[in-house]
């Protein structure tokens, strides 16, 4: 995804990912913070629930000032099923936390596909010391 007027490098594909196993608001994915990165998107949020009843999932996004903003709440996913939440892409700034957080434990997993991008292109090396 690119986004015009704003200078920016794919850095990072990555798929953040968790198991709920209890009914804490859990952190799936933090967009780094490093001053050479300034967006992450979200492609996809995949939701599964492998119980045998239906489960509840909501999902926040919390922003630098801790606010936080409602993406889903308390949404239903089938027993047995999983389900895409995204239509479109999500895009989190640099330090915003994509929150996930279950109805009930030990049902849901949580699959974020992420693309992290960079103000400036970077070689291997500098990645693997950031």
């Amino acid at each position: 995804m690119l986004v015009v007027g704003i200078p920016q490098y794919t850095q990072g594909l990555t798929n953040a990912k968790v198991d709920l196993t209890n009914t804490n608001d859990t952190v799936l994915y933090t967009a780094p913070s490093n001053a050479d990165f300034n967006a992450s998107v979200i492609n996809s949020l995949l939701v599964s629930n492998d119980s045998g009843s239906n489960a509840t999932v909501s999902v926040t996004l919390t922003d630098t000032s801790d606010a936080v903003f409602n993406i889903y709440k308390n949404e239903e996913v089938g027993a047995l099923s999983t389900r895409e939440f995204l239509t479109n892409d999500l895009i989190l700034k640099s330090g915003e936390v994509l929150k996930v957080q279950a109805a009930s434990s030990n049902a849901i997993h949580v699959i974020a596909s992420v693309q992290e991008f960079a103000k400036t292109r970077m070689t291997t090396s500098t990645l693997t010391n950031l």
